[in-house]
C-alpha cells in the first residue's frame, strides 16, 4: 500500500540520519538511483507487492541490486525498510527524500519536454531562465516526445508553460470545428 504518511516519515528519518552523518548529498544521489530503479522496473514492484515472497528473499534482492552502488548508510536504511515490510514503499520514500533534499537546499525540479534531443546550450538557457524566475538552483530533467511535433513543454514549481505544436494544432482544430461564419439566424 502506497501511503504518503509512511513515505514522508521514512524519508524524514533518513534525511535526519544523513544530516547527522553529513551524507545528505551522497544519500540523495543514492535515492535518485533507488527511485529510478523502482520506477522503471515493473517486475521489482510485483515482487515487493507479493506477500508470498519471504522478507529475506526481498532483502537479498535489494542487497544484490544496490550493494555495489549505494553508501552503507543507504544500504542499511533499505535493509531496514524491507525488514519493516515497507519495500513496496521504496519508490515513494525515495521520492519524498528527494523532495526534502531539494527543499532544504533551495533546488527546484523542472522538466523540459521536446520533440527531439536538445543540446547543452538550450538546457543551460532554460535552467538560467527558471533560476532567474524562481531564485532557486535548478535540477532540470529533459525528455523527448516525438508526438509533440515541435516546440516544447516546461514544468517547474507547479507552473506549466506549454508551447507544443501539437497543442496549438489541437486548439486550431477545435476552433475550426466551431463554424463562426455560420449564420446565427
Amino acid at each position: 500500500m502506497q501511503d504518503y504518511r509512511i513515505n514522508i516519515n521514512y524519508a524524514k528519518a533518513l534525511f535526519m540520519l544523513a544530516g547527522d552523518r553529513g551524507e545528505q548529498e551522497l544519500v540523495a544521489t543514492d535515492m535518485r538511483l533507488v527511485h529510478q530503479v523502482s520506477s522503471q522496473n515493473r517486475e521489482l514492484n510485483v515482487i515487493f507487492r507479493n506477500p508470498e515472497i519471504k522478507m529475506s528473499k526481498k532483502a537479498a534482492i535489494v542487497r544484490d541490486l544496490f550493494a555495489e552502488h549505494v553508501s552503507t548508510t543507504t544500504l542499511a536504511f533499505l535493509d531496514f525498510v524491507v525488514h519493516k515490510n515497507r519495500s513496496v514503499n521504496l519508490r515513494g520514500i525515495s521520492s519524498s527524500y528527494l523532495d526534502l533534499y531539494r527543499e532544504s537546499h533551495n533546488i527546484v525540479l523542472s522538466e523540459l519536454v521536446t520533440a527531439e534531443e536538445v543540446d547543452q546550450s538550450i538546457t543551460d538557457l532554460v535552467s538560467q531562465t527558471i533560476a532567474r524566475h524562481t531564485g532557486k538552483e535548478v535540477e532540470l530533467i529533459t525528455k523527448t516526445d516525438p508526438r509533440i511535433i515541435g516546440g516544447f513543454a516546461m514544468q517547474f514549481d507547479n507552473n506549466i508553460y506549454d508551447a507544443r505544436l501539437s497543442n496549438k494544432l489541437r486548439k486550431l482544430r477545435q476552433q475550426f470545428e466551431k463554424n463562426v461564419y455560420e449564420s446565427k439566424l
